[in-house]
């Protein structure tokens, strides 16, 4: 196994930038867990909800950079 490893790995090596990128996206997605749809499921409903809570003005919206520097103070950083 170790030598089809440095094998392949030496053969990757020699391709150009771009499909070096394409191969690793690959390998990478086929290492990703299969998506388990019950949890998108409670993820599009958490979603709507959220939507549904700001529109009513129950809640507000936080600039990313507001919630860094927010983080970065609690923190101590």
């Amino acid at each position: 196994m170790v030598s089809t490893l440095e094998s392949l790995e030496k053969e990757a090596l020699l391709l150009p930038d771009d499909q070096k990128v394409t191969l690793a996206h690959r390998i990478l997605a086929s290492a990703e867990p299969q998506p388990d749809p019950s949890i998108d499921a409670l993820w599009e409903a958490e979603i709507v909800r959220r939507i549904e809570k700001l529109d009513r003005g129950e809640t507000s919206m936080h600039s990313a950079s507001e919630v860094f520097m927010e983080l970065d103070q609690r923190l101590g950083e």
